[in-house]
């Protein structure tokens, strides 16, 4: 199959669709240039067509039974397991991802699968008592309706069905929008996936489109009660906004400018490792992303001279070639605007002991130091290959550095003292910290989500039942009530 060919279009109704907009959203490989697809834009009229198609779809398969949700997931499982290389190669062609990412954010969503095969079956009602006589009160925990899912760049096929394969799970029809840069991993690929799953038409519908072609429609229609939403915080305020105006729930994954904390007792070839990870998986472009690196003054000399040592080792270069640990980032407008920012904060006073060479989309890992307070890279995400090693005097002081960012969505802590860790863990602004790991952590059954800027709600386990699913009171009186008048 290929992908860039069959699935770069609209999915309405069951139905592939070319959009009847006025221009062409045009997919690039960001490593190479080569147009992989153009896709003419859905309008207003077809984001209705998607909404009012799962609209009527949803109310059937809200009747179908959980066990019958529960096996098309895990249709949809086997499949992706069975197209895991071709889904791969797709990761690597659209988002200049390397041949680890695809695979890893493969394998990640294979997990989530099977968590939303469990899903499909664990919500539950209560039969609560009454103070009045012969009153039943019986809770149901029902699907909300129709769920729209705005998915992100970085890790579009994971992301996606993070929040998309619960929802189907628990009854709810979808509709998703995703990200320009990912059109086909992020919206056609997980729409044919489903529909090879025998997913009913109109359970799940694809638009991909953009604001300046839609306005707010896609938040603003009458039938989405659940907006998913992951990407910056900037867009994330303004669905907020559109969303609560609207009365609708909103599920915000946003920026990030996480921090990873090593100790005087850390490990530091360990720690080395976790930050290098932390830091330059899929060239940095990830909301967890350690963009901070806090080191104490103890360990600073020992730890900074084996890190730059293996950030120098790291090969930049072509996706593909197994030996590349970054490739490009996602276009040329974060190529610019990485550069920018790094240069500013050189001309600020900041000291590079790497300095990479910007070639097209293919930044070179940087390392700054000697950043100054006020310095304003500090206090933004870094969605690139740019590392900020920050050294502190005491946990009070990097406590105090680590919150001092509008952000709070993960972070690590490195110590020979795993409680010390995590009591250092609780002093920090975050809905996720670590103790001798990664920034970038993800699991099926574990409530994920930030704090501040980072968003609110959380997603995963327990917490996508409550994003997806709504109370409804139903009471019985059995015999006559008596009344007041």
């Amino acid at each position: 199959m290929s992908f860039f060919t069959d699935l770069a279009h609209q999915y309405i109704d069951g139905e592939w669709r070319t959009g009847s907009g006025s221009w062409d959203i045009i997919d690039f490989n960001p490593y190479n240039g080569e147009k992989l697809a153009a896709l003419t834009v859905a309008t207003v009229a077809e984001v209705d067509d998607a909404y009012r198609a799962a609209e009527r779809a949803q109310k059937q398969w809200a009747q179908t039974s959980p066990y019958d949700r529960r096996q098309v997931i895990e249709r949809v499982l086997r499949i992706v397991e069975a197209r895991r290389g071709e889904i791969v190669e797709a990761i690597m062609d659209e988002l200049g991802g390397t041949r680890g990412k695809g695979e890893y954010e493969v394998a990640l969503a294979e997990s989530f699968l099977r968590e939303a095969m469990l899903i499909a079956m664990r919500p539950q009602g209560e039969l609560l008592p009454s103070p009045l006589a012969g009153k039943e009160n019986r809770v149901f925990r029902l699907p909300v309706g129709v769920v729209a899912v705005i998915s992100p760049f970085n890790f579009p096929f994971l992301i996606t069905l993070k929040s998309v394969a619960p929802a189907i799970a628990l009854g709810n029809a979808v509709v998703i929008k995703p990200n320009q840069n990912a059109p086909v991993v992020g919206g056609g690929l997980i729409a044919r996936i489903f529909e090879d799953a025998g997913l009913p038409a109109g359970v799940l519908n694809v638009v991909v489109t953009d604001i300046a072609e839609i306005g707010d429609a896609l938040i603003e229609h009458p039938v989405p009660k659940v907006i998913s939403f992951a990407g910056s915080d900037r867009v994330g305020r303004h669905v907020a906004a559109v969303a609560a105006a609207h009365f609708k729930r909103a599920v915000l994954e946003l920026s990030g400018n996480c921090a990873l904390v090593v100790c005087d007792d850390a490990d530091l070839d360990y720690a080395v490792d976790a930050a290098i990870f932390s830091r330059f998986v899929y060239a940095g472009q990830v909301c967890m992303a350690a963009n901070r690196i806090l080191v104490d003054r103890a360990v600073e000399r020992e730890f900074t001279e084996k890190f730059v040592a293996r950030v120098e080792a790291l090969k930049t270069g072509d996706p593909r070639d197994p030996e590349t640990h970054i490739g490009p980032v996602i276009n040329e407008f974060q190529a610019e605007a990485l550069t920018a920012l790094i240069e500013q904060a050189l001309a600020d006073g900041a000291t590079a002991l790497v300095r990479g060479r910007a070639v097209g989309n293919l930044l070179e890992p940087t390392v700054l130091t000697g950043l100054p307070d006020d310095s304003p890279i500090l206090r933004q995400e870094l969605l690139g290959p740019v590392a900020l090693l920050i050294p502190f005097d005491g946990e009070d002081e990097a406590v105090r550095i680590v919150n001092d960012t509008p952000y709070g969505l993960s972070g690590a802590v490195h110590t020979a003292n795993v409680e010390r860790g995590v009591e250092f863990a609780t002093r920090i602004e975050t809905g996720m910290f670590h103790v001798n790991d990664s920034t970038v952590n993800d699991d099926p059954l574990v409530p994920f989500g930030g704090e501040k800027s980072s968003g609110y709600g959380r997603l995963n386990g327990e917490s996508t039942i409550e994003a997806f699913t709504t109370h409804k009171w139903i009471s019985v009186q059995h015999g006559k009530a008596t009344f007041p008048f």
